[in-house]
């Protein structure tokens, strides 16, 4: 190796961005699966239920910020729930061009019951960590997307 500052070896096994990818594949593969075999729900269309059950009524731009997500997954995720019945659309009462998102009594119920599956899978998932590695995992994470947000110039705040 020359002089050009070059000198570390990239291995993929142990970089970093490669790691958090895999174990978030992992994770989310896990529970995509269920979600999708016992209620029909993509990652997507879990996140804004979740996130609206959280929340109340968001219009779609909210929707994409808080669940950082692009548009058009946030798009296609809300046109499938609000053709499952389990979202409304309803126009926004200041922005005539924006729609208001809100979870149906459906889909509260539905949220009802996949909400202590979707903290069971956490459950089962941190078994093997002590609480205090837990605390510090979840702080290392939002520093490191704080960190990526800055590097690409974003500064807004991670989403929770």
């Amino acid at each position: 190796m020359g002089d050009d500052g070059a000198g570390a070896e990239l291995k993929l096994d142990a970089y970093l961005p490669y790691r958090l990818s895999v174990a978030s594949n992992a994770v989310s593969g896990l529970i995509a699966r269920a979600y999708q075999d016992r209620f029909g729900l993509t990652i997507p269309q879990w996140r804004l239920v979740t996130v609206l059950a959280e929340d109340g009524g968001l219009t779609q731009g909210q929707l994409v910020a808080r669940t950082v997500m692009d548009k058009v997954t946030v798009s296609r995720a809300a046109q499938g729930l609000v053709k499952r019945r389990l979202v409304s659309r309803a126009d926004h009462h200041a922005d005539g061009r924006s729609h208001v998102l809100e979870l149906t009594a459906e889909g509260r119920r539905l949220y009802a019951e996949i909400a202590p599956l979707a903290l069971a899978y956490e459950a089962a998932l941190i078994a093997g960590l002590s609480p205090d590695e837990v605390g510090l995992l979840k702080r290392l994470l939002v520093r490191l997307q704080t960190a990526a947000g800055q590097l690409a110039g974003d500064s807004a705040p991670p989403a929770a």
